[in-house]
């Protein structure tokens, strides 16, 4: 005989406030080998995902660990501004470049990649200082800002203005902070009056002394600030 409608409605809401009809629901699933297998086999694929996981963090962890110890050397010549060496390693030692092809992934490889594009920056290489500044990510406010500023230096090397403003604005605009921020909207201002925005270049100097007072830049901002004023109104 079919069930009513209503019937059909009471039968769902038994399972939902019978604990008895339920686990009767269960036990019947459970039962089923069709079902067994179904469920060991989800089962069994949660497990390896989880397992899978866990042995990745642990390895990219001794991954990173290793390549952090690899990349001490390079960092001292850096620090040295022993670049070639910082680059590309003496024999002995990795070099960033070695560091970010051996161990890709790591945030040792990360930070190679900063020191990278500050060591091609230094060198003159314009094109691959960006591409390995680009490549660099951090929630450092420091570091990330930094690069987003090394990025915006190369393209004033290379006279693309319109390419350094955006990245001088990144810069400025990432978790922003008195100590640092000053000192890319003063590049940013630069960049603009280069470009020929005299109106937009005084109001990156304007930024300093609104919202960075009596930071370090104050004076330099207030005079350039004052200086293209004047020549917006030639």
């Amino acid at each position: 005989m079919a069930k009513t409608k209503k019937e059909e409605n009471s039968s769902g809401v038994d399972l939902l406030e019978n604990p008895d009809a339920l686990a009767g629901k269960a036990e019947e699933f459970f039962n089923s080998k069709k079902n067994q297998n179904l469920l060991f086999g989800v089962l069994g694929l949660a497990i390896l995902i989880v397992g899978g996981l866990t042995f990745f963090r642990f390895q990219q962890g001794n991954k990173n660990a290793e390549a952090q110890r690899e990349m001490f050397q390079a960092i001292y010549y850096f620090e040295q501004d022993s670049l070639g060496r910082g680059l590309n390693g003496d024999g002995n030692n990795y070099g960033f470049l070695d560091i970010i092809n051996r161990y890709s992934g790591t945030k040792a490889a990360n930070l190679a990649s900063f020191y990278a594009g500050a060591s091609y920056l230094k060198l003159g290489q314009w094109e691959n200082a960006i591409r390995s500044l680009e490549d660099f990510s951090s929630d450092d406010y420091l570091l990330q800002a930094r690069a987003y500023s090394l990025i915006g230096d190369a393209y004033m090397e290379l006279d693309d203005f319109d390419k350094a403003i955006g990245a001088y604005n990144d810069a400025a605009g990432y978790k922003p902070n008195k100590e640092f921020t000053p000192v890319y909207l003063q590049k940013l201002a630069i960049a603009l009056e280069e470009s020929g925005d005299v109106t937009a270049a005084a109001a990156a100097y304007d930024r300093i002394l609104n919202d960075f007072a009596k930071s370090r830049m104050e004076q330099e901002a207030l005079k350039h600030s004052a200086r293209l004023k004047g020549l917006a109104v030639e």
